[in-house]
């Protein structure tokens, strides 16, 4: 691997405990219909062979960033992306899990009381609200993936931005110009940041580790003040800072879609601006790309938009050759 202790033979016990169901479920009715069918254990074990010699070879860290939100509550779609993660580490990569938690949040305003209210799709969030998000992400949600990792034979250790001045943030500003609320004006929706900068330090201590960092996406500024920050943002920055030879965002459709239901991948800049330009791309995927072509231009190899409702998504992504969903990489940025 990087660091030259071979890890690239998957323990057999490992492999036995996942319990694989290699056939193919395609069901053209739901999220499987994209679905390749999984590696069965000679097939994997060998997958994580080649991917050990690929990543040796590699000048870049190797570290992929998945968001877990809302699209993974299903305790089956939980276990696997768990189960996804520890292997990644298990045959020498080194995943970084970056998760939202948007839907969790909401459930426990709604407990309190508290009203939320939406700006361009980001939510307002005052003191009252932010103290509800950083229960939420650092704790309720952080250490629930914390424990499933650990539950799959990994070693996850769980932060925030905050931890070692990780993420360093600002208040984020929105104008009229991209809202329906004022005209020109600059709108204030409180402790919601954008990240200024990314120190390493708490992640480098790590990476020559078996542990896993789960990080939950709070950032805060030089005068102490907290900041939710977008998850898919701070992942893509971190895969940026680190060199990172993949950045994967889990989402809930099969990936970027024509305006027949296709999947669509190896996207250019180009394609992508006339998918914006006819409307094909719009709504929440339209951050997610920008996220991703913005990650690829900063020198990560490849970017994976997937579908998070597909069994082992994350598996199936890196080890098999199909995938489940949009993948863009650097080598077809300037394709026409």
């Amino acid at each position: 691997d990087l660091h030259g202790q071979s890890r690239s033979t998957i323990p057999s016990q490992f492999l036995s405990e996942m319990q694989l169901d290699t056939t193919d479920h395609t069901n053209p009715d739901g999220p499987n219909q994209h679905r390749p069918p999984l590696p069965n254990a000679h097939q994997l074990d060998q997958a994580a062979k080649r991917a050990a010699k690929r990543i040796a070879d590699s000048p870049l860290l190797t570290t992929a960033a998945a968001l877990l939100n809302g699209t993974t509550e299903a305790a089956t779609l939980k276990q696997g992306f768990a189960r996804d993660i520890v292997l990644m580490k298990l045959v020498g990569m080194n995943p970084i899990v970056v998760h939202g938690g948007g839907p969790q949040i909401g459930r426990v305003l709604e407990q309190l009381n508290i009203e939320s209210n939406f700006v361009d799709g980001l939510r307002v969030t005052d003191s009252r609200t932010m103290d509800v998000v950083e229960m939420v992400l650092g704790g309720l949600v952080n250490k629930e993936i914390v424990s499933l990792l650990n539950k799959n034979q990994g070693k996850a250790v769980g932060v925030t931005g905050k931890d070692g001045k990780l993420i360093t943030a600002k208040k984020l500003k929105i104008t009229g110009t991209a809202s329906e609320h004022a005209n020109g004006d600059e709108i204030d929706i409180g402790h919601v940041g954008e990240v200024v900068s990314i120190n390493t330090e708490v992640l480098d201590m790590m990476k020559d580790t078996d542990f896993i960092p789960v990080i939950a996406p709070i950032g805060t500024d030089d005068e102490g003040a907290s900041y939710n920050i977008n998850a898919d943002s701070v992942a893509g920055e971190l895969a940026k800072v680190l060199g990172a030879e993949k950045l994967i965002l889990l989402t809930n459709v099969a990936g970027v879609q024509d305006k027949k239901g296709n999947v669509l991948t190896g996207l250019s800049i180009k394609q992508v601006d006339k998918l914006i330009a006819d409307k094909t791309l719009q709504g929440g995927m339209l951050p997610k790309v920008a996220c991703a072509l913005d990650a690829v231009k900063g020198g990560v190899h490849s970017a994976h938009i997937i579908d998070g409702r597909v069994e082992h998504a994350v598996l199936l992504e890196i080890f098999t050759d199909e995938g489940v969903g949009t993948l863009i990489t650097k080598s077809g940025l300037n394709k026409d």
